[in-house]
């Protein structure tokens, strides 16, 4: 086995997630500053990283062994080999998509759901990855919609949605495609800055009047945009939280 050690900025390394998948990655590790992409042979690659052989043993154990279920909030997040611990259970199949609980911006995600998601809402995750967002609404009681523009996640969150035993509806597509399912009274979305000032106005239009907006992804250098954008459009500030180097914005339109 090999490994694909490439370091970077955050905003500069997760848009290359779903493509080193697409590449022959067999699994995926974040951490401070670099991503690790495990490979069974070295392929060619455009990123500028650098590639290491792994001692013979068995590699997917060993990642197994070492990733750790996350508390966040009221939920444990967990893979279907942990235990159940305490908190909402998450049960999460590591995988291609992004959304396993190991990263801040999902954690405050997730945290802000718990405050804001009341049963029998009307929610969207929008970028869904993993479902874990959507899923964590339905099992606060909310009916949860998740979308995402890569087709090829969508099995897996389903999959992660019967695992939890929640319905949730998945489609392709983004935020244009989500519009006719809703309004809706809380739209959470973990992407990044600039998408987030790009899609401002169709926020807006995405939800009911006192609707909610949850927006992660977005780095504390960053986030003075994204309120200007927000706030732009009619949009009234409700908190923000921080973990690490990300933002959480939280709004009422």
């Amino acid at each position: 086995m090999w490994v694909y050690r490439l370091k970077g900025k955050p905003e500069e390394l997760e848009p290359l997630i779903p493509e080193l998948f697409d590449r022959g990655s067999r699994g995926l590790e974040e951490r401070e500053g670099e991503i690790l992409a495990y490979f069974p042979a070295p392929v060619e690659l455009p990123f500028g990283g650098e590639w290491q052989e792994l001692p013979d043993e068995d590699w997917l154990e060993a990642w197994r062994r070492d990733l750790r279920p996350v508390q966040a909030g009221p939920f444990y997040v967990l893979a279907p080999w942990h235990e159940v611990g305490e908190g909402i259970p998450l049960v999460i199949e590591p995988g291609m998509a992004f959304g396993t609980g190991h990263h801040e911006t999902t954690r405050l995600a997730l945290k802000a759901l718990a405050r804001h998601a009341r049963p029998g809402q009307r929610v969207l995750d929008l970028g869904t990855g993993s479902g874990i967002l959507a899923i964590a609404a339905a099992k606060l009681g909310a009916e949860a919609l998740g979308v995402d523009i890569d087709p090829s996640v969508l099995p897996l969150a389903e999959e992660n949605a019967r695992r939890n035993g929640v319905a949730v509806r998945f489609l392709p597509g983004s935020l244009v495609e989500a519009l006719p399912q809703g309004p809706f009274d809380l739209l959470v979305a973990n992407l990044f800055a600039e998408l987030h000032v790009a899609l401002a106005p169709r926020y807006r239009e995405a939800l009911v009047p006192e609707g909610v907006l949850l927006l992660t992804g977005i780095l504390r250098e960053k986030a003075p945009s994204v309120r200007q954008a927000l706030e732009g459009v009619g949009f009234s500030p409700l908190g923000a939280e921080e973990e690490g180097e990300w933002v959480l914005l939280a709004y009422r339109r």
